[in-house]
């Protein structure tokens, strides 16, 4: 399993997203002081609705809260960016 599908795996499990994307950016930052450690540069998109009523700092907090040890071994950075469905939808028009 690479370390988008544990990230993906974990994302699911713990948010129940409508919709998901983990795109490891890894080879991009290779090089780059941080990657360096084994660190992984990854972006993540996620739509669910755990997120409805919270603001950016805390949709971030639930996704790193899931995410859990990943965060300090295996992950460098990541680009997040979180939606509730109807955050998604209103987009998509």
């Amino acid at each position: 399993m690479t370390r988008a599908d544990a990230i993906e795996q974990a994302l699911r499990t713990r948010l129940a997203p409508a919709h998901l994307s983990v795109v490891d950016e890894s080879a991009a930052h290779a090089g780059h002081a941080g990657a360096a450690g084994g660190g992984g540069h990854f972006r993540i998109l996620v739509v669910a609705a755990a997120f409805r009523g919270q603001d950016a700092v805390s949709r971030h907090r639930l996704v790193y809260a899931a995410l859990g040890d990943s965060m300090r071994a295996e992950i460098h950075a990541v680009a997040l960016q979180t939606f509730t469905p109807e955050e998604w939808d209103a987009r998509s028009q």
